[in-house]
């Protein structure tokens, strides 16, 4: 393997990320990696893909490389291009490229937010073919048994023109995220705030609030990460009240009456 395509010691997690099963996702993953099978992670925002992404990277001491997609997201930016570096120009990788020379994990976070001719590099090495396509290089990658696909995407924030396509997602073993059960979505905020279980109890309530207002005005309710967020603030000396509002409220909404109806949700638990 050439010297380039080591990889660097930052995309390995040394220390065990926090992580609470919510199901067989655990299980299932690894089956699907141990067959070279691409992985699909769907659920709402805040509610631990990522953090399960980090913990199975842990779990097979496999480097993780992660994308952030967003709309100017191109092929070229997965793959690579040619870049002019002291006078000379030079191929340098993108980090799907990278992490298919490294027997990594790719992980492609809200996949529907990059432009369609991704789609052209993601397929092949999501079937049987587990290749990666370099037109500019006039090569075909080949992936090794260790390298791993993984995607996500939001279902509840996806319209018509950008959902997943049955010609992508039936590539893919699905994984389906939702918040935790009550007590363990409680455990989980206590753990990564450091807010006493009482207090972690009430913030679980008051979000479940939030999340009935789901169609009524909310596109999502307080998702789990901003559960942490609030019990961080309050372990800082935050009012609870004022720490839902700033961590909460303002997160997940602009609309003055839907601020308001909020405050009068976490004032009634606090």
């Amino acid at each position: 393997m050439d010297a380039h395509a080591l990889p660097p010691e930052e995309h390995y997690i040394r220390t065990e990320p926090y992580y609470e099963a919510v199901g067989n996702e655990i299980a299932i993953f690894e089956a699907a990696y141990a067959h070279g099978l691409p992985v699909l992670l769907k659920g709402p925002t805040g509610c631990g893909k990522t953090r399960f992404m980090e913990y199975m990277a842990w779990r097979l001491k496999r480097p993780l490389i992660t994308v952030s997609c967003h709309d100017d997201l191109t092929a070229s930016d997965l793959v690579g291009r040619y870049l002019v570096k002291g006078g000379e120009t030079v191929w340098v990788d993108g980090p799907l490229t990278r992490a298919v020379r490294v027997g990594g994990i790719c992980y492609l976070d809200e996949i529907v937010e990059a432009r369609k001719d991704t789609m052209v590099v993601i397929h092949p090495l999501a079937d049987d073919r587990r290749t990666l396509p370099m037109e500019k290089l006039g090569q075909l990658l080949e992936a090794p048994a260790d390298f791993c696909l993984a995607i996500s995407y939001n279902p509840g924030y996806q319209s018509v023109l950008k959902d997943l396509k049955q010609s992508t997602r039936q590539r893919f073993v699905a994984l389906e995220f939702d918040y935790p059960a009550a007590d363990l979505e409680r455990k989980i905020v206590a753990n990564e705030s450091g807010l006493a279980p009482e207090l972690a109890d009430k913030l679980v309530k008051f979000a479940r609030m939030t999340r009935n207002l789901k169609g009524s005005g909310l596109e999502e309710g307080a998702s789990t990460r901003l559960l942490v967020h609030a019990g961080k603030l309050i372990k800082g000396g935050i009012d609870p009240v004022t720490a839902c509002r700033s961590a909460v409220a303002q997160a997940v909404t602009d609309d003055g009456d839907m601020l308001a109806a909020i405050q009068e949700l976490s004032s009634s638990v606090f």
